[in-house]
């Protein structure tokens, strides 16, 4: 078990599966292009020695949110494993499923935050910017701020997407998820050079 007392950083890598990306009822392509910028920002991360979480959509058969949402990364499919990219860091990430669109109210990742009190950083990549990116940093600042702890939650531009279609255009449903991070006290930069 790993000991995450001293953590000061700490990455978390989203949704970067299959079925938002390369294949499935919602996925799309485009989120290729924040690909380098995540192996760049997790292998920086592993080296430097601090933790990289990542979340994977895997709903199961019940779940309500299908209702929102065509069928999707269905647990123990393609869909809902990691990029082929990531695949060589899998070993070394806390991995966490989830089955809704916020991984923050995963019971297993709210438990491993109250053993990090040396937290400083988080540092969120993936997608989708306005959905599960958003649920995730909200949340999590929210957090910290309800127990008074000052830890930054940075969301970098360039290493974030969302999906586009007709009703759900990328460039203005990435700029309202930005506007609403930024609200909240999350920190929205173009990139991070870390």
């Amino acid at each position: 078990m790993t000991n995450f007392k001293n953590t000061k950083r700490l990455l978390i890598v989203v949704d970067m599966i299959n079925g938002f990306i390369r294949g499935g009822a919602l996925a799309d392509r485009g989120i290729e292009r924040i690909i380098p910028e995540t192996v760049r920002l997790t292998e920086q991360a592993l080296a430097a020695g601090d933790p990289v979480f990542t979340f994977r959509d895997c709903h199961t058969e019940n779940s309500p949110e299908l209702e929102a949402f065509p069928p999707h990364c269905m647990s123990g499919t393609w869909e809902s494993e990691l990029i082929d990219e990531l695949k060589p860091f899998e070993a070394k990430m806390t991995v966490f499923e989830k089955n809704s669109t916020s991984g923050f109210v995963v019971p297993a990742f709210q438990e491993l935050l109250r053993e990090m009190p040396a937290l400083e950083q988080v540092l969120i990549l993936g997608c989708c910017t306005d959905i599960c990116i958003l649920n995730l940093a909200v949340p999590l600042k929210n957090y910290f701020n309800q127990i008074d702890r000052r830890v930054e939650v940075v969301v970098p531009k360039n290493a974030v997407e969302t999906y586009d279609l007709e009703g759900h255009e990328r460039e203005r449903f990435n700029a309202m998820a930005f506007t609403l991070m930024a609200q909240a006290g999350v920190q929205v930069p173009e990139q991070v050079t870390q």
